[in-house]
This record gives C-alpha cells, structure tokens and sequence, in this order.
C-alpha cells in the first residue's frame, strides 16, 4: 500500500510504526511541520520524512490525516486539486465530521473516519471506524490497516461520539478499575509493584478469555464463583456499592458532556 500520514505527531508516529513493523506498505510518507520530532524513522526502507504534504498526496493512494483539528480544513483545501479517484481520505480528527469534509473535497471521494485509542502504540487499539457512502466501497482498506494495530469495528457516524466514550475515554475507566485493584491488592499485603502486576495481567487474561471463547462476561464469572464461596461474597458487596449503576452513570455523564461541546461548537 502507497501511504501517506499528514501530521505525524503521538498518533501519526504510533500508526507509521505499527505499519512499518507489519510490513503494510509499499511506500510511506510522513509529513510534518518539524522533522526533528520523527526523526528516529528516517532510514526504513521506503519511507520518506517531508513538511510537504502536496508531494506526500501526489505519491500516495491512501491518505491518513492526524492533524489538529485547527488545521485540518486548511490541509483539505491545500491539496484538494491534487486529489484523484483513486486516493482514499482517512481522517482521524475528533469531531471533524464527514459532511464537512464532504463539502470541501467532494462527495465523489473515499471518505473514511477513524478512531483509535492510546493502545494503537502498542498495536492493541479498539477502533472504530464510518465512512461516507463512496467510502464504503473502501472500508476493507481502513480495516486491513488499523487491524493491524489493535481491532476495528465499522459503525454509524451517528454512534461516533458514545463510541469516543467507551473506546476512547474507556482507556481512562479501566485504567482507574486496574489502580483500585492495585490498591486493595496492596492492602492485602502486596507491595506496590507486585500488587499493579496482578492487577494488569489479571484485565488482561479476563478480557482475553472472552475475545478467545467468545462467552458473555457471566459465563466467565459463574466459572469462579461457587456457593457461599469468597468471590460471590466479594461481587455482592461490589454491586450493592454501586460499582455497575456508578460505572454506568460515569459513561453516560461522560457522553452528555460531549455530546454538549458539540452543541456549543454548532
């Protein structure tokens, strides 16, 4: 695959190194205001370092955008007439929504919107991924890229912003689920790095047991528990604490408050 990557701060980095770890590409182009910062990715074979994003767009078929959303409108007008039927426009800008893309480079193009999250550095990104009606065409792309950097699912534009909640946000909840465990481990008697340890690789193997059998959670959970065993004793006391309805309410909360900020940007 010819790629480019227009703007390759954190996220632009992390998906060029996810790509040319795997052997995506043919060829590779990352731009960037400032060279200095990517520097470390010169010299791979076939991947070339430019501030310009016009010849970046000229040799490539695929066109991943991670710029500040600032910046982005003004890249599109940039290389607007330099685009082709055969380039497919991937964008990875917050907010930035498909019809306002649309309505700078035309609804004739493959436009893709993906979103990743801050596991795409080390290739265990949940992202999720819509596209205009030409983009659909183009989908496989999207998805034969970003899968190797975690998994992707395709969904409705319109279910982006709770999609930003659960995948996006969703790193910050479970990272305070894996430090609450961390702190009652070490309450149990464990010093701290031993008691982050079993709280890491215990999410880890949890989540992997359903990805890999496929199970719903309690099938998973009806294996650990016996009767007036110790883990039902500890679940209980869990939920009438709150811990479901509070995690629940917490991602709802989250989402009516970006679900504002877009009312306010309208």
């Amino acid at each position: 695959m010819k790629i480019a990557i227009i703007g390759t701060g954190n996220l632009g980095k992390s998906i060029a190194k996810g790509l040319i770890t795997n052997n995506a590409i043919t060829t590779l182009y990352l731009t960037k205001r400032n060279l200095n910062g990517i520097q470390d990715l010169d010299g791979y074979k076939n991947v070339t370092l430019t501030t310009d994003n016009i010849e970046a767009v000229k040799q490539s078929d695929i066109i991943i955008f991670a710029v500040q959303p600032a910046h982005f409108e003004t890249i599109l007008n940039d290389i607007k007439p330099h685009l082709t039927e055969k380039h497919v426009l991937i964008s990875t800008i917050t907010g930035f929504l498909i019809p306002k893309i649309e309505a700078i480079v035309g609804t004739d193009q493959f436009i893709i919107r993906a979103m990743p999250n801050t596991a795409i550095a080390v290739g265990k990104s949940m992202t999720c991924m819509c596209s205009n009606e030409n983009g659909k065409k183009r989908i496989p792309i999207a998805e034969a890229i970003f899968n190797r950097l975690g998994h992707t699912l395709a969904i409705p534009e319109s279910q982006m912003q709770a999609a930003t909640v659960v995948c996006a946000s969703g790193i910050a909840f479970w990272m305070r689920l894996i430090r609450a465990t961390t702190q009652a481990a070490i309450q149990l008697g464990f010093d701290a790095k031993e008691a982050q340890e079993l709280a890491m690789y215990t999410s880890e193997g949890a989540a992997n047991l359903l990805i890999t059998n496929g199970h719903h959670p309690e099938e998973e959970i009806d294996r650990v528990t016996t009767p007036k065993g110790c883990t039902i004793e500890g679940l209980n006391e869990m939920e009438h604490k709150g811990l479901s309805s509070s995690l629940i309410q917490g991602m709802v909360a989250s989402f009516n408050k970006i679900s504002n900020i877009k009312k306010e940007q309208i």
